[in-house]
């Protein structure tokens, strides 16, 4: 049977590509280009914007190589019984593709994944010729993120990491039980091996850099995973213990986080609806306490309500403060950082600043005011030389203080 033109197919797997969350090209290295050899650089239809941490915004052609799958994970719109337009590319056009868009400044690299076509052997094979091609035969020196099969042949899955600068596992699921049930084709045990697996070839590679300069660059941008949340029946407590422990064990630069979804032709064991969106922002809020605030994931859950699941009207950070409100006020002109960084509206780089300048002179109100969006959030929690909350933080109506308008941005996200 003839194949679809390759506009038609790159518009049916860039828009199978869009379950995907976890295409963010922090921890990139600086490739230099200017000495005029290879082709693009992360520094200087299908098209997603990621992050870098100094802020600069990145353009990655995000598809799949195909969205065939022998595989029938139940939430997964590609599942080999779902009833979708099928297409499929070879890694040659998918180069080729790159390189195109490239030339024409529409992206700076490629996120690339794929369902399971033939064996998970022989699509891990697909998709690091893919980034073989790009790299060794055009010298492609843009961001590449490769998704790998857990499945697939070790060796296969740690040659990705030579052509990569950021691969990923799904975990899929945040429990073991949720995966048995809605992705019958895979296994938690295998995921687990193969993301050790790809951490071991990372933790190599680094090691190896350290002894001989010209030893090969490997996944320089570490790996990531992805979690959908609200398709099974797991609460943010059990979500948040998990992510730190895949963190923990993996040495993940990142854990993504994916509402569910409702896809055509659903299964019947799926819900009917999607959770909020505003259920995935607090997950991410959470994530960056315990990454970047010093929040072990026990005290993340303490910031939930008893169903394990945290507020959504005000962010966990507010929500711990005000469940634990005997660690406050705390005076800014002394409290070690790790306190500070509980205090509610401070962010790390308000607190450095705090920390800095108390050197040299005494903090008062309106010194940490130019520190913060809003001075009201942060009154009952502080102490500065000339501010005190008098009988604040004990009050019943502190909440409706520090977070006037929690109803009304709980309702833009449920949008």
């Amino acid at each position: 049977m003839a194949q679809k033109p390759v506009l038609d197919r790159l518009k049916i797997l860039a828009d199978a590509a869009k379950y995907d969350a976890s295409c963010a090209s922090s921890g990139t290295s600086k490739r230099d280009s200017r000495s005029g050899k290879g082709i693009g650089s992360t520094e200087g239809m299908g098209i997603c914007h990621a992050y870098a941490p100094d802020g600069r915004c990145i353009s990655l052609l995000k598809l799949l190589l195909t969205n065939h799958c022998v595989f029938d994970c139940h939430y997964c719109i590609n599942r080999k019984s779902s009833n979708v337009e099928r297409a499929r590319f070879t890694p040659q056009e998918v180069a080729d593709l790159t390189l195109a868009f490239y030339k024409r400044n529409y992206i700076e690299g490629l996120f690339l994944s794929s369902g399971i076509i033939r064996s998970s052997d022989h699509t891990m094979e697909q998709l690091v010729e893919t980034a073989r091609i790009l790299r060794e035969e055009h010298d492609f020196r843009g961001y590449i993120h490769l998704k790998t099969i857990p499945e697939a042949d070790p060796e296969i899955v740690r040659r990705a990491g030579l052509y990569a600068d950021r691969v990923s596992i799904n975990v899929e699921l945040p429990t073991d039980a949720g995966l048995h049930r809605l992705a019958p084709d895979k296994n938690a045990g295998v995921i687990d091996g193969a993301m050790l697996t790809m951490k071991d070839a990372i933790t190599e590679a680094k090691d190896a850099k350290k002894r001989f300069r010209h030893a090969p660059r490997y996944a320089p941008a570490g790996q990531s995973t992805q979690m959908i949340v609200g398709a099974d029946g797991a609460n943010d407590a059990q979500i948040v213990t998990r992510a730190s422990a895949l963190y923990g064990r993996h040495r993940l630069r990142r854990v993504y986080y994916s509402a569910f979804s409702p896809i055509p032709d659903a299964s019947a064991v799926l819900p009917l609806k999607r959770p909020p969106l505003i259920r995935e922002h607090r997950l991410y809020q959470s994530d960056w306490l315990m990454r970047f605030y010093g929040y072990s994931p026990a005290e993340v859950a303490q910031a939930a309500d008893s169903d394990g699941m945290l507020p959504l009207d005000i962010d966990p950070k507010l929500a711990w403060a005000l469940k634990f409100r005997e660690s406050f006020p705390v005076d800014v002109n002394r409290a070690p950082k790790e306190a500070l960084l509980r205090v509610p509206g401070l962010g790390t780089r308000g607190v450095a600043q705090i920390v800095s300048a108390r050197r040299h002179r005494v903090l008062r109100l309106d010194d940490v005011a130019k520190l913060t969006v809003s001075v009201t959030k942060l009154k009952p929690f502080i102490v500065t030389a000339d501010w005190r909350p008098v009988l604040l933080t004990d009050r019943a109506d502190l909440k409706n203080i520090v977070a006037p308008d929690a109803n009304r941005q709980l309702e833009l996200f449920a949008a």
